[in-house]
């Protein structure tokens, strides 16, 4: 199975899943070779995954995407009173992508994102802190492990490398490292997702196939 793993950051999504050829694409250097270092057998590309998509949809069996959620957070949005906040349009990117491969996209695929402030303008399924859409239906509970506590916590990106097993140590310049650390999601739910994606996807090849 080829599968196209976009905005792929520190592989966090990608951590368990077995028996396919990923490549993933992402803009932050840094990101990219440490991503490239834990997973050496991925093909990793330094490009705009947005543009990346568009251009190279068609290769691939398996997409998941999760566009930049900052715009769209409710985290964010509960600090628009105070001084130090800016004000943003919500970024279209996400919307563009779901209507995109709905409609272009001819295998199955997944768009993840956090829940937002605002009223989803395409309803999604959601779990937990997150919203996906996708052309399949999601297990009704992921065995998504609880986060730990980090607010205000002088340790938090240590508590965040030992829950989701990895060393941001050797992770040198672009983003926070702290922000990094945040933006890790839990690779036990993904893994449930990727394996019920694939079990669709299996049942679908045979169905077809039974009435050929």
């Amino acid at each position: 199975m080829k599968v196209l793993n976009l905005y792929a950051c520190l592989w966090g999504n990608r951590y368990l899943w077995d028996d396919c050829e990923v490549t993933a694409v992402e803009l932050d250097e840094e990101l990219a070779r440490m991503y490239k270092e834990r997973f050496p057998n991925d093909k990793v590309i330094i490009w705009d995954a947005h543009q990346y998509l568009l251009d190279h949809y068609r290769e691939f069996d398996f997409i998941w995407t999760s566009p930049p959620c900052p715009t769209h957070s409710r985290v964010r949005f509960s600090q628009k009173n105070k001084d130090f906040y800016d004000a943003q349009y919500p970024s279209m990117t996400l919307y563009e992508e779901i209507i995109f491969l709905k409609h272009h996209f001819e295998w199955k695929y997944v768009v993840e994102n956090v829940i937002p402030y605002y009223d989803p303008l395409i309803q999604g399924q959601t779990r937990w802190r997150h919203i996906y859409w996708c052309n399949f239906e999601l297990p009704t509970i992921l065995s998504e492990r609880k986060q730990p506590k980090i607010s205000n916590n002088k340790d938090e990106v240590r508590i965040l490398e030992e829950f989701h097993n990895i060393d941001l140590s050797w992770y040198k310049w672009g983003q926070r490292k702290d922000k990094v650390a945040r933006n890790l999601v839990d690779y036990e739910a993904w893994k449930t997702i990727f394996d019920t994606m694939r079990w669709k996807k299996n049942q679908s090849l045979k169905q077809n196939t039974l009435f050929k």
